[in-house]
């Protein structure tokens, strides 16, 4: 292990994920808010010759699902940091994933996060914090908070993050609910939701103020009350099955439950750390769920494991 680094980053919850019209440049203005939980994918940097990139764990071996080539964000971050810092892109990546892939839960986004922290580290590259959160931008929306974790507001098409105030951690269930769902295609068919009306349409992504106000009480309550997902609508019509998710959520005693982000995972609100644990006893017996983790938030963003 001699020359490893080895870093962490985790998954993310959408507390609230406002949506606004389809911008010319092909995405959609956003008010969202971030919440990062202690579910984690780790990349190991290693010195190398030229690029090369393992993946292992939590679907790494499922038929095309994640790409061990340059297609793959590890990949693209590798090559983007050696470009941006003049130096040769040699590295043995390996990629140990815990986060379910095509989730909701931003693990390939985690993944980029990593890989430009580890390989900052490995190739001595001493990029700034506005440096490596520039650079995560190029990556994907996501990429900047996994960066960042704790709770954050994106804005912008979510890669523009600030802190956000919280007075609590919460505890949450995670149920992933059959395969993957396409993030472009849920956000595609929220356009079509609304230019049909069957959902009504707007001019600007919705307030977080709410969700933003019951995070800073530190209330489980308020919190459940706040929680919203523009894309909601959408991930159902795509996939009714997930509101028999929700359902069960809610009849095995959530505060409340909802699609993360583009779904499929529906995030489940406990009370509390036993209440989460006895909640995610009872989803995965409920056989609605293919997978069921408890988990508890905020957590720090990608981070060396020391």
């Amino acid at each position: 292990m001699s020359g490893a680094v080895v870093v962490r980053a985790p998954a993310k919850v959408n507390v609230h994920l406002g949506v606004g019209p389809l911008r010319e440049d092909g995405f959609h203005a956003l008010h969202t808010v971030y919440l990062a939980v202690s579910l984690h994918d780790t990349v190991m940097a290693r010195p190398g010759e030229g690029l090369s990139l393992r993946m292992s764990g939590e679907g790494a071996d499922g038929p095309g699902l994640v790409p061990a080539d340059r297609t793959n964000l590890v990949w693209r971050a590798a090559e983007l940091l050696a470009e941006h810092a003049g130096v040769r892109a040699d590295a043995d990546l390996e990629v140990a994933k815990s986060i379910p892939v095509a989730a909701g839960l931003a693990g390939g986004s985690a993944d980029a996060a990593a890989t430009l922290v580890a390989l900052d580290a490995l190739w001595d590259t001493r990029a700034g914090r506005e440096d490596l959160l520039e650079l995560a931008a190029q990556l994907g929306s996501d990429v900047p908070f996994s960066l960042v974790g704790g709770v954050a507001l994106g804005t912008g098409r979510g890669e523009q993050v600030s802190p956000v105030l919280a007075a609590g951690r919460w505890h949450w269930v995670l149920g992933i609910a059959g395969e993957g769902l396409s993030t472009p295609a849920v956000y595609g068919e929220l356009d079509r939701m609304r230019a049909d009306g069957r959902v009504p349409d707007v001019t600007g992504p919705t307030p977080a103020e709410p969700v933003l106000a019951a995070l800073r009480t530190g209330s489980t309550t308020e919190l459940a009350a706040a929680l919203a997902n523009d894309l909601q609508p959408a991930a159902l019509a795509l996939r009714p099955d997930l509101r028999r998710a929700l359902r069960a959520a809610e009849d095995a005693g959530a505060r409340a439950a909802l699609v993360s982000g583009s779904g499929p995972t529906v995030a489940a609100l406990a009370a509390d750390e036993e209440s989460a644990v006895r909640l995610a006893a009872e989803l995965a017996g409920a056989g609605v769920f293919r997978t069921v983790r408890a988990v508890s938030g905020p957590v720090p963003g990608a981070r060396p494991v020391s």
